[in-house]
């Protein structure tokens, strides 16, 4: 099925948005959402985001701190790096490991922003963000978030910014320490590959007609999200800027495919 894009205002949202988005906006975009109909719950959510100032640093739970709060699960999510200005940063991790009494204080302080590991960010990176992980965007990027579908996001700073703020519940599930290298990868804008394999979901960059990649994993669900050219998902069509859903890989078409993420998440047991 196709999933229908809503447009979600940000302070922080870009007045312009690229091709295939372009056009007026009386507000300021950050988000474009893909959701799906009445009665149908992914497990995954897939949204672009569009950055001109930094967002809020956060954190978000894992299963087990979750379910404690009454979620159903905790949330884990990955960035593609779409297009990026030349300084652009994304905040991830924190420079060295600290107490949770000097996260608390950096915070109380006005000094969170200096503790947090600020990498610079181009085209075709891709980061995998476990549960705990402290983590920014910064201005200038436009990137595809893919993340486990649950509303909860623990606000640890914002910069003075009058909103609401999490903080205890944001230190109590965070990692203080630096971010594990391990789950930062780059997706050649030629190849196929698999970039991300976490325990939640799977991430697939695939050129051209290549369903080889994925053919045979035992998957609940698939996300299509075509970058460049077409794609069919359970016979409807989806185009650069959409998403399609559905739950077998036999029923994605990539004959018309340029290069598209395609997300996944696991049936147990599966491989």
């Amino acid at each position: 099925m196709k999933l229908k894009r809503k447009f979600v205002a940000k302070p922080w949202g870009q007045d312009k948005l690229p091709q295939p988005f372009a056009g007026d906006r009386s507000s300021r975009i950050g988000e474009i959402w893909f959701e799906p109909p009445t009665g149908v719950t992914p497990q995954l959510m897939v949204k672009y985001l569009f950055t001109s100032d930094k967002l809020s640093i956060q954190v978000h739970p894992n299963d087990r701190q979750a379910r404690r709060q009454g979620f159903p699960h905790g949330k884990e999510e990955c960035w593609y790096i779409l297009d990026a200005e030349p300084d652009a940063k994304l905040g991830i991790g924190l420079t060295k490991s600290v107490s949770t009494t000097k996260l608390h204080a950096a915070v109380a302080c006005g000094q969170m922003e200096n503790l947090i590991d600020w990498r610079p960010v181009q085209p075709g990176d891709v980061f995998y963000v476990p549960a705990g992980t402290i983590h920014a965007i910064g201005p200038g990027i436009t990137l595809v978030e893919i993340q486990q579908n649950v509303d909860v996001t623990y606000r640890l700073y914002d910069y003075g910014r009058p909103r609401e703020l999490h903080l205890e519940e944001a230190i109590e599930v965070a990692t203080p320490a630096p971010y594990d290298l391990k789950h930062q990868s780059r997706a050649e804008a030629d190849q196929s590959a698999k970039l991300i394999d976490g325990p939640q979901f799977r991430l697939f960059q695939v050129i051209g007609d290549d369903p080889d990649i994925f053919h045979q994993i035992q998957a609940s669900e698939w996300h299509v999200v075509p970058l460049e050219g077409k794609v069919t998902v359970r016979g409807k069509l989806i185009a650069s800027g959409e998403c399609g859903l559905c739950t077998r890989s036999s029923e994605i078409d990539l004959k018309k495919n340029v290069r598209s993420l395609v997300a996944c998440t696991m049936k147990p047991g599966g491989k």
